[in-house]
């Protein structure tokens, strides 16, 4: 990699770091184009050469953050053997990664990435495929042996995914859910679900 292209990388993980900050400080509303090159110390055109947009920047910004939680889930699937459990270890990963990491996961489940998730799904899972892959690997190698019930596999994703993210997103947005509790007790619901 040349030193062109290092800078490059350095000054577009300053933006996405400072773009975190201020997300976590202020909120969307705080995420502008003047504070974030003010905190950064990055010009505008920086800005707009490496993500074409504030938008651009939020959505990196979302997907990156996406990216490791679906690596911590799959290295989670890595140690299971059987569809509970792993049932069980995608359950715990995805809340555990939401406590440890609440900027961000705010961020991941905020309104302005979920209308860009509906109105570019496909782009966007393309642009996660790689991660994604080991999850689809796991739910068809597990329906196919006969240990998840025989839905289609996208079903059996949302099934699973999605008590998961709601129980995340309600825990962010209001904080009356007791994630201990759930990793505990949401994975016999979800199981019940997705057993054949």
């Amino acid at each position: 990699m040349s030193r062109k292209q290092r800078r490059g990388e350095a000054t577009a993980a300053q933006v996405l770091d400072t773009a975190l900050k201020l997300y976590a400080a202020e909120g969307e509303a705080g995420l502008t184009l003047s504070a974030i090159t003010s905190a950064s110390g990055v010009s505008a055109g920086s800005v707009y050469h490496h993500f074409g947009s504030l938008q651009g920047v939020v959505l990196t910004l979302a997907q990156t953050w996406l990216g490791r939680l679906l690596d911590e889930v799959a290295g989670a699937l890595e140690d299971v053997t059987d569809a509970r459990g792993g049932v069980r270890a995608l359950t715990e990963t995805y809340l555990r990664f939401v406590q440890e990491h609440p900027d961000a996961a705010r961020l991941m489940h905020s309104a302005t990435a979920d209308r860009e998730a509906i109105t570019d799904a496909r782009r966007l899972r393309g642009a996660q495929e790689a991660r994604i892959a080991p999850l689809a690997a796991w739910l068809h190698a597990h329906r196919e042996s006969g240990e998840l019930a025989a839905l289609p596999l996208p079903v059996l994703e949302s099934l699973i995914l999605g008590p998961v993210t709601g129980i995340a997103r309600r825990w962010l947005a209001v904080g009356d859910i007791d994630i201990e509790e759930a990793v505990r007790t949401v994975p016999a619901h979800i199981w019940r679900s997705v057993s054949p």
